[in-house]
């Protein structure tokens, strides 16, 4: 899939469980919350269709998204909000992580914001990193 770097993807040295378990574990030692990890192939199991592993980590820190929301003007970025980090199976059995790159998915944004959401990508790369 071209992605223009957009989105980076990564194959993990670890099978789907623990790869999520390893890094939810590191983004709460790093201070990160997880409102929500999202079931994608239970909920599609829901409707009908067979997918294989996918579940999506929603990883919060206030100290990022605060700096966000506080100016009126930037609550637009909410639409981006909360980082996310995939972790996938595909056919060839691996276990896979994708996340969003910061520095493409700020340009053009505000300074302000612009900083908060290298930042926070920056660090979501860094929790990645060390589960790797």
């Amino acid at each position: 899939m071209e992605t223009k770097q957009l989105i980076i993807e990564r194959v993990s040295p670890w099978d789907f469980d623990k790869t999520v378990l390893l890094l939810t574990e590191e983004a709460e030692r790093r201070n990160w919350l997880i409102p929500a990890t999202h079931d994608l192939q239970a909920s599609l199991a829901k409707s009908g269709k067979a997918v294989r592993s996918v579940k999506v980590l929603e990883v919060c820190k206030p100290e990022y998204s605060g700096q966000m929301l506080e100016r009126s003007d930037e609550r637009i970025v909410s639409v981006i909000m909360p980082c996310r980090i995939s972790v996938y199976l595909k056919e060839d059995d691996k276990t896979y992580v994708a996340y969003l790159d910061g520095a493409g998915l700020s340009a053009g944004l505000p300074a302000n914001t612009r900083e908060v959401v290298f930042a926070a990508s920056e660090e979501v790369k860094e929790i990645i990193d060390s589960v790797f």
